[in-house]
């Protein structure tokens, strides 16, 4: 732990943004899954695995970090209706420190780690399954080049926890997120809420000068500020896009301002493109399906706008969130275009070319991933395509504009198709029934092996991909 640089930078926000609390007593401590990458990003590598468990099962503090558990307050539009009864109900924020690669403040959040003031009569805990397909939801999302939480720790903890929307009784987990930021829309709408202008300056001063330095010396802070946040929740909707993910709960207290996608609970991957597809079967509207996403989040970014009026004015935030949608047409091609291994040409032309994949999609139900691997490089990897198992479709009328898109694109700088990935005939992927087919043997007999064979099939992916977070 000699390379930790740790920090207690939240706490010079105040108790009136946060309460001190105290984890749960787990009466086990099975660890499940550590972070070896993250932790050597974050000079933490050397912990033996008893060490780990006492910092991330125990909480016992990490030098020079925060010396008791913060559970953060905020507010949130769930499924649009406001909730002032929000906050850390079964996490809290157990650490700070900095990444050794770049310098970032990261945070270390729990979920799972007990009762708070915020729990609203739930227990805090988190169910093992729970916690595995966290675990396999940040590492794929990583993988596929989206910016994420990372499931830092994942310890089993000896209870049996009842749950309605799965067999009970289950097992139990607690996991611990490494984030850059777990500053929510939620958390200005509290302050909005509140009226507390005073509250909305502290947090804004902070948020800016721990993620967006370069903002420092802006006229209009508030105005810089929430044009930068804009910029990176459009980026995240087109990778999630890119990557056909559906996070399946896009409140206003799960985005954050760094534009980084976490809390991970219902959510799902494309089998195939379908913009109507859910990821919570809670969601019986539609609302947060995988072709309203970007919608939600210009609907959550106009409640930060909201929130910040007190500070600066609608002539100056107005152009600042209006920069969402050129923002989102602009970086969706270029994320599609970073999925394809291929070089983008001009605005114009990559628009109309991914007009044309989303169409070809749509019309075949060609599987979603595999199409992104077939034509990793474009014509490049033709005759990799035409062994493929979408191979009829590849040769369908619906796919001609397609091809001839793919042959005015030149090959990215990190294609890699020697990869021994690209020798497989299929995608890993990470759809329901993987997931389902992951988690049955744990269940059935404590067999984890097929969740390790999965986590080695996302690194030789992630790998693939030149991936380097």
């Amino acid at each position: 732990m000699s390379d930790f640089r740790p920090s207690r930078q939240h706490e010079s926000l105040g108790d009136a943004f946060f309460d001190r609390v105290a984890p749960a007593d787990f009466p086990q401590t099975i660890l499940r899954h550590r972070d070896q990458r993250w932790a050597r990003r974050m000079g933490l590598d050397d912990l033996s695995d008893a060490e780990w468990i006492e910092h991330f099962g125990r909480f016992a503090p990490l030098p020079g970090s925060l010396p008791q558990p913060l559970a953060l307050r905020y507010h949130g539009h769930q499924f649009r209706s406001y909730n002032a009864d929000l906050g850390d109900g079964r996490g809290f924020l157990f650490a700070q420190g900095h990444d050794l690669a770049d310098g970032r403040l990261l945070d270390f959040g729990t979920k799972g780690s007990g009762k708070t003031p915020w729990s609203r009569g739930g227990d805090g805990k988190l169910t093992l399954k729970g916690g595995v397909r966290e675990v396999l939801a940040t590492e794929m999302l990583e993988a596929l080049g989206v910016y994420t939480s990372k499931s830092f720790s994942l310890i089993e903890t000896g209870e049996n926890l009842h749950r309605g929307d799965e067999p009970s009784p289950t097992r139990s987990s607690v996991l611990v997120r490494l984030s850059h930021s777990h500053i929510r829309v939620g958390s200005f709408q509290r302050l909005a809420y509140l009226e507390d202008n005073d509250g909305l300056a502290t947090l804004l001063d902070y948020a800016i000068a721990n993620y967006y330095p370069e903002l420092t010396s802006a006229r209009d802070k508030p105005a810089a500020f929430l044009e930068a946040v804009v910029g990176n929740v459009a980026r995240l909707g087109a990778q999630w896009t890119a990557a056909g993910f559906v996070h399946g709960v896009l409140n206003t207290d799960n985005i954050n301002v760094t534009g980084e996608s976490f809390d991970y609970g219902p959510w799902r991957f494309l089998p195939v493109y379908d913009p109507d597809f859910t990821a919570a079967y809670f969601d019986e509207t539609g609302l947060y399906s995988f072709g309203r996403q970007p919608d939600t989040l210009a609907w959550n970014l106009t409640r930060l706008a909201e929130c910040l009026l007190p500070l600066s004015s609608i002539e100056a935030l107005e152009p600042a969130l209006n920069t969402i949608w050129p923002t989102f047409r602009a970086e969706l091609p270029r994320q599609m275009l970073r999925r394809l291994g291929l070089k983008p040409r001009d605005t114009e032309a990559d628009g109309v070319f991914i007009t044309e994949v989303f169409g070809f999609l749509s019309a075949s139900k060609a599987p979603y991933e595999q199409f992104f691997f077939d034509w990793r490089g474009g014509g490049l990897s033709a005759e990799r395509a035409a062994r493929s198992p979408s191979a009829s479709l590849y040769a369908s009328d619906a796919f001609r504009a397609v091809a001839d898109g793919l042959e005015q694109y030149g090959p990215a700088d990190d294609l890699n198709l020697g990869h021994p990935y690209f020798a497989r005939s299929t995608p890993r992927t990470m759809l329901i029934e993987d997931v389902e087919a992951i988690w049955a043997p744990i269940a059935e007999s404590d067999d984890w092996s097929v969740f390790h064979a999965a986590l080695a099939d996302i690194a030789q992916m992630r790998d693939a991909y030149s991936i380097v977070p």
